[in-house]
Parts: C-alpha cells; sequence; structure tokens
C-alpha cells in the first residue's frame, strides 16, 4: 500500500483530521462516555483496554487498506479531539465505499461532522480514483435525524430506508455521494 494512504492527514479549515495516535487514548474514553454514542456505535471503548483495542482495529485497518480512521482535532482549541471520520471497504473494482462519523458531545452543532466528512469525501475520490471509487455510502439509524441533516449538508442524497438488522433494532437510512465528472 502507498505510505500516502498509510500516513495521510487532511485539513478542512480549523480541523485537522490525522491517523488516530496512543496519546488519543484519555480522549477517546471520554467521547465514549456520551450516552448517544454508546447508544449508535458498534463497539464500545469503557477503559484504556477497550480503547487501545480500538485504536489498533484502526491501524490495521489502514495497513490492510480496508479501513482509513482518522481523528478529528481542531487546531484553534490546541489540538482537541472534536471527532472521528471514516472510509470503510474501498476494495478496488468495486465502485463504492461507505462512510462513517462521529462527532464528540462538547463540539455538536459546531459544523465539525460535514466539514470533516466533505474533507473525507473530497480525499477518498481523488486517493481512490484510480481503483474506480464513484460512490460513498452514509448509513445511520432512522431515528437519528442529526445524521440525516450532515448527510444532506455534506451532499449525501437519502436513496432508501433499510429494515433492521441485528445488531441493529431499528431500521436505517443509506444515503449516497457519487463521485463527480469533473473530480480528478
Amino acid at each position: 500500500m502507498d505510505d500516502d494512504l498509510r500516513t495521510a492527514t487532511l485539513a478542512a479549515g480549523p480541523l485537522l483530521l490525522r491517523p488516530w495516535l496512543p496519546d488519543d487514548v484519555p480522549a477517546l474514553i471520554e467521547a465514549y462516555r456520551d450516552p448517544a454514542m454508546r447508544a449508535t456505535l458498534r463497539m464500545l471503548v469503557t477503559d484504556e483496554a477497550d480503547a487501545q483495542q480500538w485504536l489498533r482495529v484502526r491501524q490495521e485497518g489502514r495497513e490492510a487498506g480496508s479501513y482509513f480512521g482518522f481523528a478529528v482535532v481542531d487546531r484553534d482549541l490546541d489540538g482537541e479531539l472534536v471527532g472521528n471520520v471514516a472510509l470503510k471497504y474501498p476494495a478496488p473494482g468495486t465502485g463504492s465505499a461507505e462512510v462513517g462519523y462521529w462527532t464528540a458531545a462538547r463540539a455538536r452543532g459546531r459544523g465539525i461532522a460535514p466539514q470533516a466528512l466533505g474533507a473525507l469525501t473530497d480525499w477518498a475520490f481523488e486517493a481512490f480514483a484510480g481503483d474506480g471509487l464513484v460512490q460513498l455510502d452514509l448509513l445511520h439509524r432512522m431515528n437519528n435525524d442529526a445524521s440525516c441533516r450532515v448527510a444532506e449538508k455534506s451532499g449525501y442524497g437519502f436513496a432508501e430506508v433499510l429494515p433492521a438488522r441485528p445488531p441493529w433494532p431499528l431500521g436505517g437510512h443509506r444515503h449516497v455521494r457519487v463521485r463527480s465528472q469533473g473530480v480528478r
């Protein structure tokens, strides 16, 4: 895999999207104390061991080229962790991949998610254009109105309602963004 992909960092206004680091463990544990996050995310982080495992999964995914997670930090706030964005499963030749994100509770309502997701989207379409990436999907639970707003602000149009399936007891929404013809 290209070293540029392994070490990619992205900028979006005051936000820096960078690979996750071992020093992020305390901020990661703090972010996962939010009940809203705990209710919607698959992997829970409750202590240092969980956080280290969470970081290990992201590092292994990056090394394998199957998952590119970025810590979103605010440079105006001394590098405070404000969120996470990720590109999942960009397999060559499939034409599509999935994006995901979360925003730390104390940082919500500041437009961080659309900014960070926009930077990730632009990077993904550019970095994986040679692999045929033309579509990104964003999935969220049906009762997550904030994620619908983020998707729409980020250019991800509503595509369909998804049925409930384990481990999720509620259905969801799939939003889609297609690579524009002018993007290279």
